[in-house]
């Protein structure tokens, strides 16, 4: 069988592009370092693609994602998933996926921090240049950096809902 690949058309909305970590937006949000690798304008509003530096002990408390699911690739460390009430770890080299409208959330487990690159709706791009603030490219104590400061009807624009009650992963935190 021949190989036509070259004939198809490119996807509406994409345009070529090479973007260099050092020269990403950034932004510090739940104690996490975000590098926005590809932006949704990047791919038609298609995805997004991350980078997450997670000290230990960091990570995104219960919510869920309105439309496409969540992928996640370890770099480095070790994070926890929580996906229900089922606890899985995820170590280096370890690729996942969370639907969709399920409920998750993760937190970074082991030292050294851990890092990931992790591909979301194109919505997160926006949001984390509307909601966070930029960074110093150093790592901030615990808790240093504010949650943004949006209602649910304004998650919801994002793609994203908080899940009620605690966080299982981090009891202490509210």
């Amino acid at each position: 069988m021949a190989d036509d690949t070259h004939a198809l058309p490119a996807v509406p909305g994409s345009i070529p592009f090479v973007h260099n970590v050092d020269k990403c937006p950034a932004y510090w949000w739940l104690d996490i370092l975000w590098i926005v690798l590809v932006k949704g304008e990047d791919t038609g509003g298609r995805y997004s693609l991350m980078y997450e530096a997670l000290p230990p002990g960091s990570g995104a408390p219960p919510h869920k994602h309105t439309w496409p699911d969540e992928h996640f690739y370890i770099l480095d460390g070790e994070i926890t998933f929580l996906v229900a009430t089922k606890s899985r770890p995820a170590s280096r080299a370890t690729s996942s996926s969370y639907l969709a409208t399920r409920g998750t959330h993760f937190e970074s487990t082991k030292k050294p921090p851990s890092s990931t690159a992790i591909r979301r709706q194109a919505s997160n791009s926006p949001l984390l240049r509307w909601a966070c603030r930029p960074p110093s490219r150093t790592i901030p104590p615990k808790n240093a950096t504010p949650p943004p400061i949006m209602n649910e009807k304004q998650y919801r624009r994002y793609g994203m809902d908080n899940l009620p009650g605690p966080n299982p992963l981090a009891p202490d935190q509210k």
